[in-house]
């Protein structure tokens, strides 16, 4: 089975594309894909009106990456109950920080998945901010996202640099300045399919 770590500034289509990816995988392979996005876990989570949703929203507001712990609490939880050794594993939005990485390595060392391929989707912070003013989150002010590029550049960028080298592990760059479609092909181009 595959692994895939989808990189990128907010706005590069991660989302999206990881999207693309389960599709194509499944529609290929027929076998099932484990997507995971820790956005949608903290978007839930949000929603749920609890307390950790509630402080969750404010770390989000300021647009800060929410602590290691929870962050690695809800990806483990979507292994616990959706990884199978016969499904693909797509993660978007994790890891995104080097201590998430170090852990996202031992979870692949422990499900005995040693061909892990990141997916690193470049896109200039002025196309950034324009896409996501565009799809207008509440999250997304430009106060907000200011302070979420500071936070790629000192936490995202060195979380996937932490695999450039390592055994079992495949850095691919793609251009995210292009069409949805020519960044899906350029990702299926890539990794060879």
């Amino acid at each position: 089975m595959q692994t895939f770590i989808f990189f990128g500034i907010v706005g590069s289509g991660k989302g999206t594309q990881a999207k693309l990816l389960k599709e194509y995988l499944e529609k290929k392979s027929g076998l099932l894909c484990v997507a995971t996005s820790t956005g949608d876990e903290y978007r839930k989570l949000v929603e749920s009106g609890g307390y950790t949703g509630e402080i969750v929203r404010d770390t989000l507001t300021r647009g800060h990456l929410q602590p290691n712990f929870l962050t690695n609490a809800l990806f483990t939880n979507i292994l616990i109950s959706a990884l199978t050794p016969e499904r693909h594993l797509i993660a978007d939005g994790y890891p995104r920080t080097v201590n998430q990485s170090e852990t996202f390595e031992q979870m692949m060392k422990f499900y005995g998945r040693s061909d892990v391929k990141v997916v690193f989707i470049e896109l200039s912070e002025d196309e950034a901010v324009k896409r996501n003013l565009k799809r207008g989150r509440h999250d997304d002010t430009a106060e907000g996202l200011r302070k979420r590029f500071e936070e790629y550049k000192q936490n995202v960028i060195p979380a996937m640099n932490y695999f450039k080298g390592r055994e079992g592990y495949e850095i691919y760059k793609v251009n995210g300045e292009q069409s949805i479609e020519g960044v899906h092909k350029e990702i299926i181009e890539a990794l060879r399919f």
